[in-house]
């Protein structure tokens, strides 16, 4: 089974490893593949780490007494304190205010602000909202009405080229789909939303494209033979970390990432984890969409709960909980909360 939880929901999984469990009792012999190290720990009996393609080790759960931090390790070959490396800066000023925002029936009366420096989480069961969100704000769908203001100034923005004129970038949550070009090189993805500056008169300037992607594909630590190598043929990861430069390349002010960690491994995790620290701490404003809560309690400086296309509660850091925030993500929610100053 490679990879068998990705896209399914909570009770799905449950669902997965009740039949699981069933097969084994059966006599059943199964690799379970997962970058998700508390679903190994719950159904495996021995954990096999694989990095760059050389075997590390294995590890029998119960007779070892192994520990999450033991596995880590391994995955990425060097210490870690924290698999969430949280960089604290100076919140500034609201850079993005969202008023009561509505599309058909996918979103109800969305309303929200994100700060300079801010880390805004969003937190969801499939289904909530958190990404028709996102592509309305970036211009990949039309709101049936409501207003988002930048820097306290209402804008219009029905395509994805004025988001970018505005300063935003959006890191979708399917990278292969959305993402990128899987045909073309590590080079031409990165440069695709800023070829404009290397061409003239129709020509592009092949010396000052590449000089450009190496310089982010190198701050992303992108690996592979060469910049001119297909993204099909590069690592989950390495494929996350080629979308993430592509936009880091248009210099945003505001940057969505939906689902910034899905299906990468702990090692690249830490990586993007890191590099979001980086961009907080040059100002850059982050909404961050995800369907895994430790990164989301971890990461947010504040968190967003959607229920049914609803913003239902808001929590600081400070204040959210894995109890509170799952809470909330079913439904149950104190009546008449005060969310970002606005009734709902």
């Amino acid at each position: 089974m490679d990879e068998p939880t990705s896209s399914l929901t909570l009770k799905e999984i449950e669902r997965l490893f009740t039949t699981i469990e069933r097969l084994k009792e059966q006599g059943t012999s199964i690799v379970f593949i997962s970058h998700r190290l508390e679903e190994a720990f719950e159904i495996a009996d021995r954990i096999t780490v694989l990095r760059d393609g050389r075997y590390i080790g294995t590890k029998d759960i119960y007779g070892d007494e192994v520990s999450v931090d033991d596995i880590i390790r391994m995955m990425v070959g060097r210490e870690l304190t924290e698999l969430f490396p949280k960089k604290q800066v100076k919140i500034g000023s609201p850079v993005l205010r969202v008023d009561h925002l509505a599309k058909g029936s996918q979103l109800y009366d969305i309303n929200f602000r994100l700060n300079k420096g801010e880390i805004l989480g969003f937190f969801g069961l499939v289904g909530a909202g958190r990404t028709e969100l996102a592509r309305v704000i970036f211009g990949l769908e039309k709101a049936d009405r409501g207003s988002i203001y930048l820097d306290e100034q209402e804008v219009k923005i029905d395509n994805p080229w004025t988001a970018l004129e505005h300063g935003i970038a959006y890191v979708p949550e399917d990278r292969q789909a959305q993402g990128l070009v899987l045909p073309m090189s590590i080079t031409h993805n990165i440069t695709l939303p800023v070829v404009d500056k290397f061409s003239t008169m129709s020509w592009i300037n092949e010396y000052k494209e590449t000089a450009e992607a190496k310089r982010y594909a190198d701050i992303l630590q992108v690996k592979a033979y060469g910049l001119w190598e297909q993204v099909a043929k590069l690592s989950g990861g390495n494929q996350q970390k080629v979308v993430l430069a592509k936009w880091l390349a248009t210099n945003p002010k505001i940057l969505i990432l939906d689902e910034p960690t899905r299906g990468i491994d702990v090692g690249a995790k830490v990586a993007v984890h890191e590099f979001v620290g980086k961009l907080v701490s040059r100002g850059v404003a982050i909404i961050m969409i995800s369907s895994e809560l430790p990164e989301v309690l971890a990461m947010s400086d504040r968190v967003m709960v959607m229920f049914e296309g609803r913003i239902v509660d808001e929590f600081s850091r400070e204040d959210a909980t894995q109890d509170r925030v799952l809470s909330a993500a079913v439904g149950m929610r104190a009546e008449n909360k005060q969310i970002a100053g606005v009734r709902t």
